[in-house]
């Protein structure tokens, strides 16, 4: 008898989720950064793409910073805003260093000119 409640206990044990594993996911967040852009007149063709080259090219130089999308906005109720992002940062410390880091204020120097922007941050369970 007792070798089975040991195996049943050790089964039960195994099956039971770890609760500092389990209170640490109940508090993970997930963490993006949205922003859209409405072009300034003049802004060419290849200032755009070099825009969401450069964006793109953040993904492995911003420490804590997990993806990033960018592309044209298809929504019809985009109200001017034709070109959106969305980046995913490991956690909210990580996206309130990434505004200072220098590859993105490199960025920000020949960018800013060219645009109208909206941003926002949204962490989510």
């Amino acid at each position: 008898m007792r070798k089975g409640s040991l195996a049943a206990s050790a089964v039960a044990l195994l099956a039971a989720p770890n609760s500092e594993a389990a209170a640490a996911e109940d508090k993970a967040e997930v963490v993006f950064h949205v922003f859209g852009f409405q072009w300034k007149a003049g802004t060419s063709e290849a200032q755009k793409e070099k825009a969401a080259l450069a964006i793109t090219a953040l993904q492995g130089q911003i420490p804590g910073l997990l993806q990033t999308h960018v592309g044209p906005n298809i929504s019809p109720r985009g109200r001017g805003y034709t070109f959106m992002g969305i980046m995913q940062f490991k956690d909210k410390e990580a996206l309130e260093r990434y505004p200072q880091h220098p590859a993105h204020l490199a960025l920000l120097a020949w960018l800013l000119p060219l645009i109208d922007a909206i941003e926002l941050d949204l962490c989510a369970k």
